[in-house]
Formats: structure tokens, sequence, C-alpha cells
């Protein structure tokens, strides 16, 4: 079973940095794609970045050249860094992995963790 579990969240001052991390109960190359998004109050949830094995980072318009995803394959865990926060990153933010499992894609969820940037 499939389980994602995000920590590193919380309060920091604008234009500090923050490390979330999500570490996932299987190997991360088991999954085609894995990747962080975010949800401010009265907004929908967005794509923030995500990675495949063997390609480039995707990320966001809003958090290029600010955020940068990584992964520690021998450790099971997907890092989002965040650099020179503004308090518009405000948001919870959500891990998330995909992959094919007996031709289905199935998607996994982490619970989230809040990230509050004061002004």
């Amino acid at each position: 079973q499939v389980q994602l579990v995000e920590s590193g969240g919380g309060l920091v001052q604008a234009g500090g940095s923050l490390r979330l991390s999500c570490a996932a109960s299987v190997s991360v190359l088991s999954f085609n794609a894995m990747g962080w998004h975010r949800q401010a109050p009265g907004k929908q949830r967005e794509l923030v970045a995500s990675i495949r094995p063997g390609a480039n980072p995707n990320y966001s318009d809003s958090v290029k050249g600010r955020f940068s995803i990584s992964r520690d394959n021998a450790n099971n865990i997907v890092y989002l860094q965040m650099n020179s926060l503004k308090p518009e990153d405000t948001a919870v933010y959500y891990c998330n992995a995909g992959r094919w499992e007996k031709l289905q894609f199935r998607e996994y969820w982490g619970q989230g963790t809040q990230v509050t940037v004061s002004s």
C-alpha cells in the first residue's frame, strides 16, 4: 500500500526559504510522475512542480527560478526547495504521485502541510 507523508511546513518571513519533504512507502522510481500541488484559501488547487524519471522537472510560471523539486532515490523522498518566498506562496502544499498498476493509472496524495509566508 502506498503512503505519502509530508513534513517541513511552517511559518517563514518573506524572502526566506523552506524545504518540504515527501516520504514515500515505496520506491519513488516506481512512479511515472511525482509532484507538488498547493491550494490557497478561496482558490483552486494548482500544480507547482513535477518530476519524472529521466526527464527535467516542470514548474509553474509563478515559481520558476525560486522553487526546485528533487528526488532522493535511496531514501524514497521527494523534496520541494522554496526560496525567495512571497506572501502569495501561502497555501496548503500537497505531495502526489501517479503510476500504472495493472492497466489502471492510480494517483496518491499526502495529507498536506501548511506554508505561511509573512510580509
